[in-house]
């Protein structure tokens, strides 16, 4: 009797367990999917995501997707010091004081031009870092893209830089709203490529303004005429 009361027993208890169990499978899948959701909106706000969705957008030649994480505007002015500092160096001692005033007026008035170069030069950057390996699924992305790309964080700006054909690039990013933009670029073959374009509407190396200074110093007095 006290064995078939035992063995009873048992019987009864088994379902009160695989209900505790049950339970606590439940509790363990929704702790998981609210710890997953909770990553997943941080993640969201990490320069790291918005990498992640251009390189997403270059790999499907999704320009207006790739145009919505960078600010142009803000990367050409940052660009215009530096550009106007390299157009003068290729002038060397050739520039003078019209000259850099007029490279100082030019570049400016650039701006709308630069940017344009700006969007077709990043994309191009970013297609290439991109290509380096096989196309990608977005949910590969979001593993990969961390590996591949360095991220400093300080407050409401990060820079990530990154390995291209071995040279390195470098982004400057800013808080925008729950997202980030970009605002800087640096790649030293991106800025030259521009300053050839901007050296089309600058005065030729090797020429001389005809109210320059030196040319006027040079008609001095005239020279005594040979018999």
């Amino acid at each position: 009797l006290g064995q078939g009361r035992t063995a009873g027993d048992k019987r009864r208890r088994w379902p009160k367990v695989l209900a505790i169990l049950f339970g606590l499978f439940v509790v363990g899948v929704v702790v998981a999917l609210i710890g997953g959701f909770v990553w997943w909106r941080h993640y969201q706000s990490t320069p790291t995501y918005t990498l992640t969705l251009m390189v997403d957008a270059a790999q499907r030649n999704d320009l207006v997707e790739f145009q919505k994480q960078i600010d142009d505007e803000e990367i050409a002015k940052n660009m215009v010091a530096s550009i106007s500092q390299k157009a003068a160096g290729r002038y060397g001692l050739a520039l003078t004081g019209p000259v850099q005033q007029q490279i100082d007026t030019v570049v400016p008035s650039l701006l709308p031009r630069i940017k344009q170069t700006i969007n077709d030069e990043v994309g191009k950057e970013i297609k290439e870092f991109a290509a380096a390996s096989e196309p990608r699924s977005f949910i590969v992305l979001l593993f990969t893209v961390p590996s591949l790309v360095k991220v400093t964080t300080e407050g409401d700006v990060a820079k990530a830089t990154a390995a291209i054909k071995e040279r390195t690039i470098e982004l400057t990013m800013k808080r925008d709203a729950d997202r980030w933009k970009v605002t800087n670029f640096k790649d030293d073959v991106v800025v030259q490529r521009i300053v050839d374009s901007v050296m089309k509407e600058l005065p030729a190396i090797g020429t001389i303004d005809p109210k320059s200074p030196l040319l006027k110093l040079g008609r001095g007095k005239p020279g005594r005429r040979r018999r």
